[in-house]
């Protein structure tokens, strides 16, 4: 029998009951209610079997309602996980409680007809009522406008990441081509997909590839590029075109074999080789689509990326070894830009999105919201890594003592590499300090101790040393030139065991892109951004190595004298803002600007918003207000620059406090060249706890 204290949860719903009007028993309300109950509902015996159930759950499963009753749970959780789940069943009947289930993971039924749907699940065991049963709750998420539209953008992100990687790994241009018409037809649900390349002479389009192309537009053929064609309205109006009914369009010649191939709905972007018009990527479905924002954003993502990727190649094909470590480092300052900007997008919105009440109590919203925000963190770890290549990256250089930081590296990759690798470390602790970027130096001797373990597959030595150079071999006192002469740097070196590598792979070591490894096991970004790093640390590298004897890699980083503690790092939390904090912010880009809006009003600040540097001028001028902070973007479009309005407003108005952001690393690098001590700069993206500590800073430091 039932201890009696459990039931005094019941004892409310009991006196309720009691209060029924006449004639109205109590088992016709309870059945009435376990029937009408908009959710699945499975009463479950100890063993599994399922006694009762709702038709909301046969509606949900497939299955009828009696042939729901008689049937074991197992039955309705795929094949995949079915054998894990009646070891899970079992132990909830040892220990069962009320509980909510697929917190840490995503649940799937299988329905009767062997399709799954994503559920949220409720059990609430009756053991404590004296019944030997457990309710099963179930509910269909998938049915979520909110939830819906969450994992749309979740795809997208994850259909960018996957080009971006694919973008890195790939030196192949007619890869990238092949795969976006792919991308694109199965991220937005279209059956045709095609990038059309316009010609040299700059009168016809090539289609360059696709996927459900229509007779007349197979890979190769060639179409006019006049204002009448679909290809060719898009170059003549140098934007995005979408035609909602081909059978309506009135804009340009609609081809008859788009209509016998029962073609409706189309978007069209085009793409920018530096500035200038190369091509077109379309979709187009039979079904009648709406594109909104979203799918547009997606469409131009992929065009930016093929246009990136096609440059490459063709910058690549032009110039020598050290020409193109210069000239990828340009294109990536350009890429970094838009990704940066995109990426402050997504990551504000994420955010906002995870913030609201109704997506803070969804369990499923916020894994949506995680995956998504881990998808942007892969972007920004992307982009990191190319502008470190390109020496524009934001180092903050200060004292660190290699012998802690190889110490603490090594306990790290004893945990994480081979066993089979041993590893040795030769420095003191009076080797003098080196004056470096702690987080990116870390980085780097990862990075080279990751390609020390490739190259010893069966196991060896990873040997690190650091000291004080005496004298600098030939090679780098030429590479360093006057700083190598007048200087005191500290070698760090890390050698392996290794196959070692040729001649010509040596020569080539530092080249972006090249990899020596099989497909998909390396970016052939690793020792380039080293390279990046070391030369924009004021630094050298150097490699000796022989085929069969191993590698040794060696940094020769600047050595600090009277080397000042380390400053302690920001943490995570959101830094107390003054109430009614008036800022003049100032971003060309409209989704960029709306994200920032938003953390600013979350801040508590009151903000007024201009897309130049001319209309905020104008606005400070007329407000009858005085502004506390100018937040402003560096790049404002053809005006005037967001250094040069900052300089104008302090200089008509001294109070005020700078702050000046950028998704160009280079331009952040400028300015800090010029700015003030008072200035600071934010780079993007950024979440609303680092803006809050900028403002901060720079109220704390205004004039």
């Amino acid at each position: 029998m039932a201890n009696p204290s459990s039931h005094k949860t019941a004892e409310p719903a009991l006196a309720a009951l009691q209060r029924l009007p006449s004639g109205i028993e109590e088992s016709s309300v309870f059945r009435s209610l376990f029937i009408a109950y908009p959710d699945a509902l499975l009463l479950v015996d100890q063993a599994g079997g399922i006694v009762l159930a709702n038709p909301s759950a046969a509606s949900l499963l497939g299955f009828a309602v009696d042939e729901l009753v008689g049937l074991n749970v197992d039955a309705l959780v795929p094949d995949s996980i079915r054998p894990r789940h009646a070891a899970y069943r079992e132990a909830y009947g040892r220990a069962p409680r009320a509980r909510p289930m697929g917190t840490q993971m995503e649940l799937v039924a299988k329905r009767k007809d062997g399709s799954e749907v994503m559920v949220e699940i409720a059990l609430s065991p009756l053991q404590s009522h004296g019944l030997p049963f457990v309710v099963a709750a179930i509910r269909d998420i998938g049915a979520y406008p909110r939830v819906k539209q969450a994992l749309q953008r979740a795809r997208y992100s994850d259909y960018l990441a996957q080009l971006g990687r694919l973008a890195v790994d790939t030196r192949d241009p007619q890869v990238m081509l092949d795969h976006v018409p792919t991308i694109a037809a199965e991220a937005l649900e279209v059956e045709v997909a095609m990038v059309l390349l316009l010609e040299s002479s700059r009168l016809e389009f090539r289609v360059a590839s696709g996927v459900g192309l229509v007779p007349g537009e197979e890979i190769g053929a060639r179409i006019a590029g006049h204002a009448n064609t679909p290809p060719g309205f898009v170059f003549a109006e140098a934007q995005p075109v979408e035609v909602p009914d081909y059978g309506s369009e009135r804009r340009f010649a609609v081809p008859q074999a788009y209509l016998d191939a029962g073609l409706v709905s189309a978007l069209a972007v085009p793409f920018y080789d530096r500035g200038r018009f190369i091509g077109v990527l379309t979709v187009h479905s039979r079904q009648a689509k709406r594109f909104g924002d979203e799918e547009l954003r997606f469409l131009e993502s992929l065009s930016n990326l093929l246009a990136t990727s096609l440059q490459r190649v063709q910058t690549e094909e032009a110039l020598s070894h050290a020409q193109r470590l210069e000239s990828v480092g340009q294109l990536t300052g350009g890429i970094a830009h838009d990704f940066n900007n995109l990426l402050t997008v997504i990551q504000g919105n994420l955010q906002v999105l995870e913030e609201l009440p109704a997506i803070a109590q969804d369990g499923y919203a916020q894994q949506l919201v995680g995956a998504a925000a881990r998808a942007s963190r892969r972007g920004a770890e992307l982009t990191g890594k190319l502008l470190a290549f390109s020496r524009r990256q934001m180092l903050q250089p200060n004292a660190v003592d290699p012998h802690a930081m190889l110490h603490s590296l090594a306990d790290m990759l004893r945990r994480t590499l081979d066993q089979r690798i041993g590893i040795a470390i030769d420095a003191t602790p009076d080797c003098p300090p080196v004056l470096a970027d702690p987080g990116q130096l870390e980085s780097a001797l990862l990075n080279i101790a990751i390609n020390a373990r490739d190259a010893m597959p069966e196991g060896g030595t990873l040997h690190f040393r650091a000291e004080a150079c005496g004298a600098l071999p030939r090679e780098v006192l030429n590479e360093l030139g006057d700083a190598g002469e007048h200087g005191s740097f500290v070698a760090i070196s890390v050698a392996d065991s290794g196959t070692g590598m040729t001649e010509e792979v040596k020569e080539r070591a530092f080249e972006p892109f090249f990899t020596t490894k099989e497909a998909g096991r390396g970016t052939g970004l690793g020792l380039s951004t080293v390279y990046g790093f070391v030369k924009q640390s004021k630094g050298a590298i150097a490699i000796a190595t022989q085929p069969g004897a191993g590698t040794t890699v060696t940094l020769y980083l600047p050595q600090l004298f009277d080397a000042a503690p380390p400053a302690a790092p920001d943490d995570d939390r959101e830094q107390a803002l003054p109430a009614g904090l008036r800022v003049m912010l100032v971003e060309d880009d409209a989704e960029v600007r709306k994200v920032v809006h938003t953390f600013l009003a979350t801040l508590g600040c009151d903000v007024v918003a201009a897309e130049n540097a001319e209309q905020a001028l104008v606005q400070m001028e007329s407000d009858t207000g005085a502004f506390d902070v100018l937040l402003s973007d560096i790049a404002l479009g053809p005006g005037m620059r967001g250094t040069r309005l900052a300089a104008e407003a302090q200089q008509r108005f001294p109070r005020l406090a700078i702050l000046l952001m950028s998704g160009f690393s280079s331009e952040l690098l400028d300015a800090d060249r010029e700015a003030p001590p008072s200035w600071e700069l934010l780079r993007k993206p950024y979440s609303r706890a680092e803006l809050a500590r900028a403002l901060a800073r720079v109220l704390a430091a205004r004039p």
